[in-house]
């Protein structure tokens, strides 16, 4: 069994074994051992899911069907009073927390947890089908309608018992500008543009469905910005050079790293495409490598270099957890899967950018794309070829990089007229 290669106490494995969840530890166990977990992390984890077979004990014979969330919710309102004599209680709640978390992977894995047999929110149903009415109406992309699914859910959150179709006939436009102010003063001004194009967009949905009957789109107050109007901020070639410098490549984390903002640096694309990245977009006999498109734009196939290739090849021999992924790059630590999202890898960056010391006002991935964009500008490439590598299908989008380009601006300047003595 695998209970006995990580515990050998009789007792202990006896009371890992009794309770309602005794029938589920042994598969618990042989889940982390498949996801890496070393057998001291399993100790821990198995030890702390131990605290939820306690109190699961107290009011249920047996796991027969599923465990749902109703029963999790019960264990972490009546735990914390049960574990006061046990040192810093945050600290220990949080540990417990993480473990459990680990337990629901699992059961998720295994069918057997019911996520919905709690209350779910009113609102369930109509942002579904909004999110629907995104992909085959509006053809949004999975990025997108993520996007604006956490927009409008706090705007639902917001109508609370309106948000329903009933309800959103009661709509009025004094209403929307009330919920968007209130959220514009506390928010940035790239969450506040977020939320004005979300909110369009499903004011058109309403009305499309026939919850509203005349157009409220207008109603969402108007942010003006410039598109023209700031200089891209992003790093400069040297201290792009120096983030790659600091990065330590003799750990598997470094290696990992220094593949990722290698790529970044030399091909200028997006973190979104270096995570969505497969071992099938890399070409090793023909020297090429692709990257799928972003945001409607164009798949660039561009050659691999010799830098580039070495550093893949060091991260995927010699670092990379041997899992069957698809995917490039994996997490650092059990358990082992694809990076999830992209503020995950902008973590990565920004961890390296601080590392070497560098002081930017941002330093998520797109920073290396401003980089790069720059650095082909100043070496005389047009903006076409631009587009093209960066995958943009318009150059209105590559025309912002143009603003750094200070010395092809010195050549369509004027000489200052000089005053001629009467």
């Amino acid at each position: 069994m695998a209970l006995e290669q990580i515990f050998e106490c009789p007792r202990t494995l006896s009371r890992l074994r009794s309770g309602p969840l005794g029938n589920l530890l042994d598969e618990f166990c042989d889940w982390l051992v498949s996801h890496g977990y070393r057998r001291w992390t399993i100790r821990t984890h198995l030890g702390n899911v131990s605290h939820l077979n306690e109190h699961l004990d107290g009011y249920r014979n047996g796991i027969h069907e599923s465990l749902s969330s109703r029963d999790f919710a019960g264990f972490f309102n009546a735990y914390p009073f049960r574990c006061r004599n046990r040192g810093p209680l945050e600290e220990h709640v949080r540990r417990v927390s993480y473990s459990i978390n680990r337990f629901l992977d699992y059961l998720r894995d295994s069918g057997i947890f019911d996520s919905s047999s709690g209350q779910q929110a009113i609102y369930h149903c109509l942002l579904d089908d909004y999110l629907n009415w995104m992909r085959h109406y509006q053809h949004a992309s999975e990025g997108t309608v993520g996007v604006r699914c956490h927009s409008i859910t706090q705007f639902l959150e917001w109508l609370g018992p309106d948000a329903i179709p009933e309800g959103l006939s009661k709509l009025r436009s004094d209403r929307i500008e009330d919920f968007f102010i209130n959220y514009a003063q506390t928010m940035g001004r790239s969450a506040r543009r977020s939320m004005q194009s979300a909110l369009r967009t499903f004011l058109r949905f309403c009305l499309h469905n026939g919850y509203i009957e005349q157009p409220l789109e207008h109603a969402v107050p108007i942010l003006r910005t410039y598109k023209l109007a700031t200089v891209p901020r992003g790093l400069t070639d040297t201290q792009a050079q120096q983030a790659l410098r600091c990065i330590n490549r003799n750990t598997h984390v470094g290696r990992r790293d220094y593949a990722i903002l290698l790529l970044l640096y030399t091909y200028g694309v997006r973190g979104g495409q270096v995570r969505a990245l497969r071992l099938e977009d890399i070409d090793w006999e023909q020297n090429q490598i692709l990257f799928k498109a972003l945001k409607h734009g164009k798949d660039s196939h561009l050659p691999l270099t010799a830098e580039v290739g070495e550093s893949l090849l060091d991260y995927l021999q010699n670092s990379r957890p041997p899992y069957a992924y698809p995917h490039v790059f994996l997490s650092s630590r059990a358990p082992y899967h694809p990076l999830p999202h992209s503020s995950s890898l902008s973590a990565i960056v920004e961890r390296c950018i601080r590392a070497a010391e560098i002081e930017i006002p941002c330093k998520g991935a797109h920073v290396f794309r401003h980089c790069f964009a720059t650095r082909m500008l100043q070496k005389g490439h047009s903006l076409k070829e631009i587009a093209d590598v960066l995958g943009h299908r318009h150059l209105g989008t590559t025309f912002i990089y143009t603003k750094v380009e200070f010395h092809a601006l010195r050549q369509v300047a004027l000489e200052w007229p000089e005053e001629v003595a009467q």
